[in-house]
């Protein structure tokens, strides 16, 4: 297992607390996973799991999940992708809890689209947790397309 700058922070601009760091970990032989202590505390009783891209998982505590529900009841109905999105994103939801030792289950069709099979990378990433396969994470982040300056350069002409 591994920790690298696991913390909670606070956005004071938003209000929105942030989860960011990096934990490895390992699914057990029940598909559940331990939530990092630094996670957990913040996640309260009820949270959303869903299909989230390039092939990894979202977790988003109750109150972002209602944020992002009611933004995407907003897409219009008579844009295709707008429909095909949001299938994809409700139909891959499943409400969760953790059990008395911190631990998620993973949900079968969950862990088939994220190509879990035991080594695991869960990530902060703001507003949602991911949940990677390890393998699936290093070769993401192995990508020379996506190299940190290259990204930044990008984020540059956004704006930001």
């Amino acid at each position: 297992m591994e920790e690298s700058g696991l913390k909670w922070y606070l956005d004071f601009e938003s209000g929105i607390d942030l989860f960011i760091g990096k934990y490895e970990h390992i699914l057990d032989t029940k598909n559940r996973v331990i939530v990092p202590s630094k996670f957990r505390e913040n996640l309260e009783d009820r949270f959303f799991m869903t299909k989230g891209l390039d092939n990894c998982l979202f977790i988003y505590p109750e109150v972002e999940w209602k944020e992002l529900e009611s933004k995407l009841k907003k897409l219009p109905l008579t844009n295709r992708e707008a429909r095909a999105f949001v299938r994809f994103f409700f139909s891959g939801a499943s409400e969760c809890n953790l059990d008395k030792q911190g631990r998620v289950l993973i949900p079968r069709d969950l862990k088939e689209h994220s190509k879990i099979i035991r080594d695991i990378v869960i990530i902060g990433v703001a507003s949602r947790i991911e949940i990677w396969s390890k393998e699936q994470w290093d070769r993401y982040n192995s990508n020379e397309g996506l190299s940190y300056e290259t990204i930044a350069e990008k984020m540059y002409e956004l704006g930001i």
